[in-house]
């Protein structure tokens, strides 16, 4: 088997935190098992599966009650939350009969020290109406890449890269340290499948398609695009850096990579967006 062969699958914090909720560990792992469930279906037909998570409303509230730094904060969202998604998961699993193997890994991402995020604060963090903006830099390297490949290779399904992973930049003696920072799950996710020459990423976010003019009574679906006309639509600011930005960007930086296709639709419409019904299909060209 080849980890070539597995699909990378990105959905952001969101899906675990709803807005009103507490957080608890019994509203996430419930979130979470209502989350998976398209993922199980998936799993139980012999998919193999890499999950990055998003952690935004997660990291700031560990960053509000404990005070910890952003990298030790990713650090204890990533245990956390990957121990709700795997309980979710088992438990979907053994319900429909399948043995699974599941792996959560701790993964640490570099960044560059000299990365302009840095200087530009723009990421939110914590719950609606409590957020605060923190530095993303870029992801350069995933340095427990191997583990992922050897696990998913072992036919594991990996839940790896948690909020983007903890961010690390390498000193000038090649030490590692952590800094303040949280890196971007869809960047990170479009990272790790083109280190790992998959072919598929799926992006799945709040809508079931991306949209021209998203928010206005001009909106039209857009459901294929090539990778150029991604771009062409970004340069125009159809993608708002708050919102469908990034998703499109990493959607770019992993076709460019050697990827096929990347799928960005909502969890709940992920089998629909599969058979063509709804989603948006981003391609190196045009099929």
């Amino acid at each position: 088997m080849s980890s070539r062969a597995a699909t990378v699958v990105a959905f952001g914090g969101n899906a675990m935190m709803r807005a009103g909720q507490a957080g608890t560990p019994a509203e996430q792992i419930a979130n979470a098992r209502a989350a998976c469930g398209p993922l199980v279906e998936r799993v139980a037909r012999g998919d193999r599966l890499v999950l990055v998570h998003g952690n935004g409303p997660q990291v700031g509230v560990e960053l509000a009650a404990t005070g910890a730094t952003l990298d030790v904060c990713v650090a204890a969202t990533q245990g956390t939350m990957g121990y709700f998604l795997e309980l979710a998961l088992r438990d979907a699993l053994r319900a429909r009969g399948v043995e699974a193997r599941i792996a959560t890994l701790a993964t640490l991402v570099r960044v560059e020290r000299d990365d302009p995020a840095f200087a530009a604060p723009d990421k939110p963090v914590g719950p609606v109406g409590a957020r605060r903006l923190v530095a993303s830099p870029a992801p350069r390297e995933v340095l427990d890449l191997g583990a992922i490949a050897a696990l998913i290779d072992a036919g594991y399904l990996v839940i790896a890269g948690g909020g983007g992973g903890i961010p690390v930049v390498r000193g000038p003696g090649g030490d590692l340290a952590g800094v303040e920072a949280v890196i971007d799950k869809d960047r990170t996710a479009a990272l790790i499948g083109a280190a790992l020459g998959a072919r598929e990423l799926f992006d799945l976010t709040a809508i079931d398609v991306v949209y021209r003019e998203f928010g206005t009574a001009r909106a039209t679906p857009l459901p294929r695009l090539t990778v150029d006309e991604a771009r062409r639509l970004l340069a125009e600011g159809q993608f708002p850096p708050g919102s469908m930005g990034p998703k499109v960007e990493a959607a770019c930086a992993f076709l460019d990579a050697g990827g096929d296709s990347v799928l960005i639709t909502a969890m709940d419409t992920l089998d629909a967006a599969l058979r063509g019904d709804t989603g948006t299909r981003i391609d190196r060209r045009r099929t």
